[in-house]
């Protein structure tokens, strides 16, 4: 027991009753403390608090010790916890570290409640990677950031985390997964609940997935039978969500079916269920093998190898860095990976030879006694008081030196207008107030627009609710391409094309929205559609005129290039459109004009935007100069005498050497100088574009020169302008779309690593 104070601890992970090992995991972990540290039962303990993990809106039915809980797929959850424990009685916070249970990129948006938590914060880390990418490896650094302690459960993972991650070693600490505390002894007591009573009895437990490696024991299974013709194989687990998602329970069938065609079916029994602890455990005691034949070697911890160990269950597994660490010193049998004949000969000696079976099972089970909950929680207790006792100043300096400018609160993403004004065709341009008018039907540049929103709302927070607009505007896109590869614009509301080709600027804002797919499919049929559509409409744009239309396939470029680098053709082309881009601007660019032509009109932001992203793409620092002073000049005749942005007036526009109109204010034109601040940060990591991009997007909210906000939060729908006498009533799509657009690119750049993802 610690020689300081005991520290009340408040555990961020996902709880019971959901469904997922780290859920247990955190369950475990904080009843070990309450009992253990505390003496007092967990529900009773005011000492340990949990803010649970939701992958569902509705959330859980949860016991007391729940305080507090987050939506994974909602921001401004992460940012209201924070601030609750802040305020909160609790000395310590210690995160559950799995990428899958925040949400965001890779998990980063738990990076927003870490920036604003002022208690000191330990992370116990479930997964870590050998080859990460590039956003696992962010996620996971800023973490050792923020964290006073990182918590790993394998020798392996410390070594991992200095050499991959550049964890300092002061700050590593490995504690075992915990275990229950089970009594040793006999299988055969436990076997006639799960009617193998008499049977040498071998399990295997864990979700159902290619990569577990059942086939590989199914196939040994077959060579141990005519020896062990009474054995019994349960195979303990539903199927993997993800791959119930992809396929249903075809994985399982064909397990089945191998089972049947292999003729040991009588062998092998398929439990297809969840179970709790508890019954795991009396499976455990019943098992007399265990076996794990997964097929990958880069898992750094299984909690139901340990449960195993600590049952004295004799196991057979392959080399997976865990097993080989918790298995060492003959405490298991370790064979190759996908190897029938080791396995079955493994699984063979431990059926036929109960003494060597006996002497494993002893083994492992002494081995267990230093991993049970209640030693786990001791050493937890001393790490809790370790970095308690660094100074306040010294916590919080990580947090202090992350906050930024993005830091302030951002509006939840809320689709109920954009519903509102999808059909089963489209999405409809106008609106009369809110209300959808269908007199004006259907244009294919805000379905492009749409698209994106789409697919970004499902990478940003996995919405399966958009997905059903996705498909219809990407349907709408597919529909409407020509013969000659360039795309249709307006339909009627009675599904009529009123024109035969569309602008040169609904071309390029169609292959924006392609690129994007390309780069953020919500599933590989759409990512192949896209791909298609985009080879076959690129070539339109060898010929076709103009620069925003160019600008907006630059965009459309620089996302398929995210996908697929190597695309010559794709490369060539931006190379040639940010070329054009650049000539037009040195026939008619000046001094104090540094612009293509002799007025500044609508979405001007794509242009630097566009140059910026293109000099990234090929490290031309003149690209990326020249979009920079754009840009900059951009945001400077738009800003008014208090600072506010002060768009371009459309009545009339803004022309050279005469005075800026200052309505009618277009929303579109924020959402196209938010982009591009956006890249100017990625390409000079000049924060001051941070400032930019948070100032043109409180336009939006009131910061703008009537003092009006653009937004109806009770509609969530977005004004079609901001005139002299205030913002115009109606809600139409393209406002709508600039609206979500612009607080989704907010949202995923305040995550942080989305600042890279482009």
């Amino acid at each position: 027991m610690s020689q300081f104070k005991k520290r009340s601890v408040a555990m961020i992970g996902s709880y019971v009753p959901r469904r997922c090992g780290i859920a247990t995991f955190t369950h475990d972990l904080s009843t070990g403390i309450a009992n253990t540290i505390f003496e007092q039962p967990l529900p009773e303990s005011t000492r340990v608090g949990i803010v649970a993990m939701n992958d569902t809106d509705e959330g859980y039915t949860y016991e007391p010790q729940v305080v507090h809980e987050i939506r994974d797929h909602a921001k401004e959850d992460y940012r209201a916890a924070a601030d609750f424990l802040n305020h909160s009685k609790f000395d310590v916070v210690c995160v559950q570290h799995e990428y899958g249970i925040y949400g965001g990129r890779d998990g980063d948006y738990l990076l927003a409640l870490l920036d604003r938590l002022t208690k000191p914060i330990i992370a116990t880390l479930h997964t870590v990677l050998a080859e990460p990418t590039p956003g696992q490896l962010h996620v996971l650094q800023e973490l050792s950031e923020y964290g006073s302690a990182m918590i790993v459960m394998a020798d392996r993972a410390k070594r991992m985390l200095k050499e991959i991650y550049g964890v300092p070693p002061e700050k590593i600490r490995m504690i075992h997964h915990g275990v229950p505390d089970v009594p040793f002894g006999d299988t055969e007591p436990f076997k006639a609940r799960f009617e193998v009573a008499g049977r040498p009895t071998i399990l295997t437990f864990g979700l159902l997935s290619p990569n577990k490696g059942i086939e590989t024991m199914l196939d040994a299974l077959a060579r141990v039978v005519p020896e062990h013709r009474d054995v019994a194989y349960i195979v303990l687990g539903a199927t993997h969500p993800g791959v119930r998602r992809e396929s249903g329970e075809s994985y399982r069938f064909d397990l089945e079916k191998r089972a049947v065609k292999l003729g040991i079916h009588d062998n092998v029994i398929f439990h297809n269920r969840y179970v709790s602890l508890e019954d795991l455990c009396e499976y455990l005691r019943a098992a007399d093998v265990y076996v794990t034949p997964y097929r990958s070697k880069q898992q750094i911890v299984s909690g139901t190898l340990a449960y195993a160990v600590a049952c004295g269950t004799a196991v057979v597994s392959t080399p997976y860095w865990y097993a080989e660490e918790i298995l060492a010193d003959d405490r298991g049998r370790l064979v190759p990976f996908d190897d029938v004949d080791a396995m079955a000969a493994a699984v063979r000696e431990l059926l036929s030879d109960d003494e060597t079976r006996a002497k494993l099972r002893k083994s492992a089970y002494d081995f267990g006694r230093k991993m049970v909950w209640s030693q786990v929680a001791k050493e937890y207790d001393r790490v809790l008081d370790d970095v308690c006792q660094l100074e306040v100043a010294e916590v919080a300096e990580p947090q202090i030196a992350k906050r930024t400018a993005l830091r302030l609160s951002l509006p939840e993403v809320r689709l109920d207008h954009l519903y509102r004004m999808t059909d089963d065709t489209g999405l409809l341009q106008h609106a009369v107030h809110a209300t959808p008018d269908r007199r004006h039907g259907y244009s294919i540049d805000d379905i492009a627009r749409g698209l994106i929103v789409a697919a970004m709302r499902y990478r940003l927070f996995k919405d399966e609710e958009v997905l059903g607009p996705f498909h219809t505007y990407l349907s709408y896109i597919h529909y409407a391409r020509t013969d000659n590869g360039r795309y249709r614009n307006f339909m009627s509301y009675d599904r009529r094309w009123i024109e035969e080709d569309g602008s040169n600027d609904c071309q390029g804002r169609v292959l924006w929205a392609l690129g994007y797919v390309v780069a953020h499919p919500p599933d590989d049929l759409s990512q192949r559609l896209c791909e298609t559509l985009f080879q076959q409409t690129a070539p339109i744009f060898e010929s076709l005129r103009g620069v925003r239309p160019a600008a907006f396939a630059i965009l459309g470029c620089h996302y398929y290039l995210r996908q697929d680098p190597d695309a010559a053709n794709v490369g060539n082309l931006m190379r040639r459109l940010a070329d054009g881009i650049v000539g037009e601007l040195q026939h008619n660019e000046s001094h104090d004009w540094p612009w293509f032509e002799d007025a500044a009109t609508y979405e001007n932001g794509r242009i630097p935007q566009a140059l910026i992203l293109a000099g990234l793409q090929f490290d031309d620092q003149a690209l990326i100069d020249r979009g920079c002073r754009i840009l900059d000049w951009l945001l400077e005749i738009q800003t008014g005498e208090n600072g506010q942005i002060s768009l371009i007036g459309n009545d009339g526009w803004l022309r050279k050497g005469e005075p800026k109109p200052r309505f009618d204010q277009q929303p579109v034109e924020i959402a196209a100088l938010v982009g591009a601040c956006k890249a100017a940060y990625r390409a000079s990591d000049d924060r001051r574009y941070l400032h930019e991009m948070r100032r043109c997007f409180d336009w939006f909210l009131g910061t703008n020169d009537l003092g009006r906000p653009l937004v109806d939060f009770k509609t969530r729908g977005c004004y079609d302008g901001l005139l002299d006498s205030g913002a115009n009533q109606n809600q139409g799509a393209e406002s709508l779309l600039s609206w979500l657009l612009s607080l989704l690119t907010m949202h995923e750049t305040q995550a942080g690593d989305s600042i890279t993802a482009g």
